[in-house]
Protein backbone atom coordinates (compact mmCIF):
# COMPACT_ATOMS: atom_id res chain seq x y z
CA UNK A 1 0.00 0.00 0.00
CA UNK A 2 1.62 3.34 -0.79
CA UNK A 3 2.35 5.74 1.79
CA UNK A 4 1.15 9.32 2.23
CA UNK A 5 3.90 11.16 0.50
CA UNK A 6 4.66 8.48 -2.22
CA UNK A 7 0.52 9.20 -3.12
CA UNK A 8 1.26 13.33 -3.47
CA UNK A 9 4.74 12.66 -5.03
CA UNK A 10 2.43 10.42 -8.09
CA UNK A 11 -0.26 13.07 -7.98
CA UNK A 12 2.24 15.82 -8.49
CA UNK A 13 3.54 13.82 -11.15
CA UNK A 14 0.14 12.79 -12.57
CA UNK A 15 -0.54 16.77 -12.95
CA UNK A 16 2.43 17.47 -14.76
CA UNK A 17 2.68 14.93 -17.16
CA UNK A 18 -0.94 15.97 -17.94
CA UNK A 19 -0.39 19.59 -17.96
CA UNK A 20 3.21 20.03 -19.32
CA UNK A 21 5.95 21.27 -16.61
CA UNK A 22 5.96 24.90 -16.29
CA UNK A 23 2.27 25.62 -16.69
CA UNK A 24 -0.06 27.84 -14.29
CA UNK A 25 -3.24 26.84 -13.37
CA UNK A 26 -6.28 27.70 -11.01
CA UNK A 27 -7.13 25.49 -8.05
CA UNK A 28 -10.39 25.90 -5.90
CA UNK A 29 -12.89 23.00 -4.23
CA UNK A 30 -16.34 22.71 -5.08
CA UNK A 31 -18.66 20.82 -2.19
CA UNK A 32 -22.50 19.68 -2.62
CA UNK A 33 -23.59 17.74 -0.22
CA UNK A 34 -20.98 15.28 0.53
CA UNK A 35 -19.78 15.23 -2.41
CA UNK A 36 -15.72 16.78 -3.02
CA UNK A 37 -14.49 18.07 -6.44
CA UNK A 38 -10.62 19.32 -6.27
CA UNK A 39 -11.06 21.26 -9.75
CA UNK A 40 -7.62 22.26 -11.77
CA UNK A 41 -7.72 25.02 -14.73
CA UNK A 42 -4.89 24.72 -16.91
CA UNK A 43 -5.08 27.78 -19.29
CA UNK A 44 -2.75 26.04 -21.35
CA UNK A 45 -3.07 22.55 -23.08
CA UNK A 46 -5.90 20.76 -24.80
CA UNK A 47 -9.55 21.95 -24.32
CA UNK A 48 -10.81 18.95 -22.08
CA UNK A 49 -12.07 17.53 -18.95
CA UNK A 50 -10.41 15.10 -17.16
CA UNK A 51 -12.75 13.31 -13.96
CA UNK A 52 -10.58 10.62 -12.02
CA UNK A 53 -8.30 10.34 -15.00
CA UNK A 54 -11.28 9.44 -17.32
CA UNK A 55 -13.11 11.78 -19.67
CA UNK A 56 -15.82 13.77 -18.71
CA UNK A 57 -18.02 12.13 -21.09
CA UNK A 58 -17.47 8.84 -19.73
CA UNK A 59 -17.89 9.75 -16.19
CA UNK A 60 -21.11 12.17 -16.54
CA UNK A 61 -22.65 9.73 -19.03
CA UNK A 62 -26.34 11.87 -19.82
CA UNK A 63 -26.64 14.93 -21.69
CA UNK A 64 -27.91 16.72 -18.63
CA UNK A 65 -24.91 16.21 -15.97
CA UNK A 66 -22.34 17.27 -18.88
CA UNK A 67 -24.23 20.71 -19.46
CA UNK A 68 -24.43 21.20 -15.24
CA UNK A 69 -20.60 20.76 -15.85
CA UNK A 70 -20.12 23.12 -18.80
CA UNK A 71 -22.42 25.79 -17.33
CA UNK A 72 -19.66 28.14 -15.53
CA UNK A 73 -17.54 27.70 -18.96
CA UNK A 74 -20.74 28.58 -20.64
CA UNK A 75 -21.88 31.60 -18.60
CA UNK A 76 -18.62 32.81 -19.25
CA UNK A 77 -17.91 31.72 -23.34
CA UNK A 78 -14.79 30.00 -22.27
CA UNK A 79 -16.10 26.81 -23.00
CA UNK A 80 -12.80 25.12 -25.26
CA UNK A 81 -10.60 27.44 -23.61
CA UNK A 82 -9.29 25.37 -20.32
CA UNK A 83 -8.03 22.07 -19.71
CA UNK A 84 -9.80 21.29 -16.59
CA UNK A 85 -8.42 17.86 -14.03
CA UNK A 86 -10.83 16.81 -11.47
CA UNK A 87 -10.41 14.93 -8.88
CA UNK A 88 -13.87 13.95 -7.18
CA UNK A 89 -15.27 11.56 -4.31
CA UNK A 90 -18.15 11.33 -2.24
CA UNK A 91 -22.06 11.28 -3.12
CA UNK A 92 -23.85 10.50 -5.99
CA UNK A 93 -23.05 11.47 -9.78
CA UNK A 94 -25.60 14.44 -9.88
CA UNK A 95 -23.93 15.73 -6.23
CA UNK A 96 -20.92 15.37 -7.71
CA UNK A 97 -21.76 17.08 -10.88
CA UNK A 98 -23.04 19.86 -8.96
CA UNK A 99 -19.56 19.99 -6.60
CA UNK A 100 -17.82 20.22 -10.21
CA UNK A 101 -19.67 23.35 -11.16
CA UNK A 102 -19.17 24.96 -7.76
CA UNK A 103 -15.33 23.82 -7.95
CA UNK A 104 -15.06 25.16 -11.68
CA UNK A 105 -16.82 28.42 -11.06
CA UNK A 106 -14.19 29.25 -8.11
CA UNK A 107 -11.87 28.28 -10.16
CA UNK A 108 -12.91 31.08 -12.93
CA UNK A 109 -13.27 33.56 -10.23
CA UNK A 110 -9.47 33.09 -9.03
CA UNK A 111 -8.39 33.52 -12.33
CA UNK A 112 -10.20 36.98 -12.97
CA UNK A 113 -12.14 38.43 -10.32
CA UNK A 114 -14.61 39.92 -12.52
CA UNK A 115 -16.35 36.88 -13.12
CA UNK A 116 -17.66 36.50 -9.72
CA UNK A 117 -20.90 38.80 -9.86
CA UNK A 118 -22.17 36.94 -12.88
CA UNK A 119 -21.03 33.33 -11.19
CA UNK A 120 -22.81 34.66 -8.40
CA UNK A 121 -26.31 35.96 -9.78
CA UNK A 122 -26.00 32.60 -11.56
CA UNK A 123 -26.11 31.00 -8.71
CA UNK A 124 -22.69 28.80 -8.80
CA UNK A 125 -20.73 30.16 -6.19
CA UNK A 126 -23.37 29.09 -3.26
CA UNK A 127 -22.13 25.92 -1.68
CA UNK A 128 -25.97 23.72 -1.10
CA UNK A 129 -25.38 22.21 2.18
CA UNK A 130 -28.28 19.59 2.18
CA UNK A 131 -27.38 16.31 3.61
CA UNK A 132 -28.99 13.97 5.59
CA UNK A 133 -29.57 14.07 8.86
CA UNK A 134 -28.28 12.05 11.23
CA UNK A 135 -29.92 9.59 13.78
CA UNK A 136 -30.71 10.45 17.08
CA UNK A 137 -30.57 7.58 20.11
CA UNK A 138 -34.02 6.14 21.03
CA UNK A 139 -35.66 6.94 17.35
CA UNK A 140 -35.96 5.04 14.30
CA UNK A 141 -34.00 7.69 12.03
CA UNK A 142 -33.49 11.06 12.38
CA UNK A 143 -36.78 12.37 13.45
CA UNK A 144 -39.10 9.17 13.33
CA UNK A 145 -40.04 8.13 16.93
CA UNK A 146 -41.91 4.45 17.54
CA UNK A 147 -46.14 4.83 17.25
CA UNK A 148 -47.57 5.84 20.80
CA UNK A 149 -50.16 3.41 22.34
CA UNK A 150 -52.36 4.97 24.62
CA UNK A 151 -52.86 1.21 25.79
Amino acid sequence: MPTDQEKIKTETEETKSAAGNNNRYFEAVGRRKTSVARVRLFSKGDAKITVNEKKAEDYFPTPELMSIIEDPLKKMKLLGKFKVLVKISGGGVKSQAEALRHGIARALVEFNADFRKRMKKAGFLIRDPRMKERRKFGLKKARKAAQWRKR
